[in-house]
């Protein structure tokens, strides 16, 4: 997975058990989504992911924490507003 996660991508935190570890609590949020600033390719201690992330919380978290967010596919453009029908009074 790490190849597809890159720096600038935003991923979603699934997993907020303790650090595995030490044992502390982590300060991640469930459910909060992150920007991933960097990637580093070092295998994580619990041999569940092969790169940790730098999420700018601590240090760095091991990569099966989070889930990879999709890129938006489009930019909003402003639409115009439709004008109400005028009318003739009688």
């Amino acid at each position: 997975m790490s190849d597809a996660i890159g720096p600038g991508d935003l991923v979603l935190c699934v997993n907020t058990a303790p650090n595995h570890v030490t044992g502390w609590p982590v300060p991640l949020q469930a459910g909060e989504t992150y920007v991933v600033f960097a990637v580093m390719e070092f295998a994580c201690p619990c041999g569940r992911s092969d790169a940790l992330l730098d999420v700018g919380v601590d240090f760095a978290w091991c990569q099966s924490r989070f889930r990879l967010l999709p890129k938006p596919k489009a930019e909003e453009k402003p639409r115009a507003a439709s004008k109400p029908k005028e009318t003739e009074k009688v």
